[in-house]
């Protein structure tokens, strides 16, 4: 991919309520914001799950927008849903965009966003999709970019979960750190106000985020985010997040200390080691299930042993919990290992 930078400084701070709910909102917010960030934002549309929500007051406050550009200086940034906001936010002069995670999941909105796009290299942000599919998420930006679109940036705002979780989005983090290694020139952004859902748990996850070197932050903020008319639990006040911005602790990307680097050296050498154990245990019982399948196939039965299974996933969980091991860490591991035993064992029947 074809990825200019644009993102010159780290942490890139794009900050602003959740929603565009007047103009006196937005002035104020941002004129408290002003020398803090680095871009301001608005949803002028809002994509809610009920019809009855607030949606937003559309494409007067893109008008908004430009005040605040004009008053302030900042830059300006909302998302973009379809074509046609792509056309209202580039006649009002809005200066980048975003696409949201209901949007990345379908291919056809993207491509008609690029559509809309051909021809205007003005910075698009994409949010990961709602749910944790990493094709999606560079399917999106391989579609921008096929259109010419180079200033790119990923937003990683979580991964909805049916399971009971402190997030309002699951972070997921090896998820962009994939991306990275993917695209290595693709800046990415973290929001952790769509992750936490929380704005307790906001400061932490900021700091996760640029523990992993993630290159910026968007942060809601309201001036009054018990009076917001949506997202109400994640915003926090242009104040908080000075407070918020100051308690981070930036971390060294580049080790200079040599007995440091002598020391983290034997260390990464002895987990290579561990590593290669696995690997080898791995393929010793990668050979016990293909005996297994054998064995299946001759005495015609299936694949599939369901009390055995929870026999596996109860007792690794125990023993990890007895040593001080997360379980959850475990069963996930378990998973992906159970997972593939039984691909291996179908391959074999099916060969034999």
């Amino acid at each position: 991919m074809d990825i200019k930078k644009f993102i010159d400084k780290k942490p890139y701070l794009i900050s602003g309520p959740c929603s565009a709910e007047s103009e006196d909102q937005l002035l104020n917010t941002a004129k408290s914001l002003k020398g803090k960030i680095d871009v301001f934002r608005a949803g002028v549309w809002k994509p809610r799950t009920k019809p009855n929500s607030f949606e937003g007051v559309g494409k007067e406050s893109l008008f908004w927008l430009q005040k605040v550009k004009k008053e302030t200086g900042l830059k300006v940034i909302t998302e973009a849903a379809t074509a046609k906001h792509v056309e209202l936010c580039l006649n009002a002069g809005i200066d980048m965009l975003w696409i949201g995670a209901r949007t990345t999941v379908n291919p056809f909105y993207v491509q008609e966003i690029a559509e809309a796009l051909s021809g205007v290299d003005i910075p698009v942000f994409v949010k990961n999709p709602i749910h944790p599919d990493i094709s999606l998420w560079i399917g999106a930006l391989e579609r921008l970019n096929n259109k010419g679109i180079t200033k790119l940036s990923a937003i990683h705002r979580g991964f909805f979960t049916y399971e009971s979780s402190a997030f309002r989005n699951e972070p997921k983090w090896e998820i962009p750190i994939e991306l990275k290694r993917n695209l290595s020139d693709l800046p990415i952004i973290c929001d952790p106000s769509h992750i936490s859902g929380n704005k307790k748990l906001i400061q932490d996850i900021s700091q996760t985020a640029m523990d992993l070197n993630m290159d910026g932050l968007m942060i809601e903020t309201h001036l009054q985010p018990e009076r917001a008319l949506s997202d109400v639990h994640q915003q926090i006040t242009p104040n908080d997040l000075e407070i918020l911005l100051d308690n981070i602790i930036y971390r060294k990307q580049i080790l200079e200390d040599q007995d440091l680097i002598l020391k983290l050296t034997i260390l990464r050498d002895n987990i290579d080691k561990i590593d290669a154990d696995i690997v080898n245990e791995l393929n010793s019982r990668k050979e016990f299930v293909e005996e297994i399948a054998e064995l299946k196939l001759k005495h015609n039965v299936t694949i599939f042993q369901l009390e055995r299974w929870f026999q596996i996933l109860s007792s690794r969980q125990k023993q990890a919990n007895e040593i001080g091991l997360d379980p959850k860490m475990i069963a996930d591991i378990f998973e992906l290992i159970h997972k593939y035993s039984i691909l291996t064992q179908s391959k074999i029947m099916r060969k034999l």
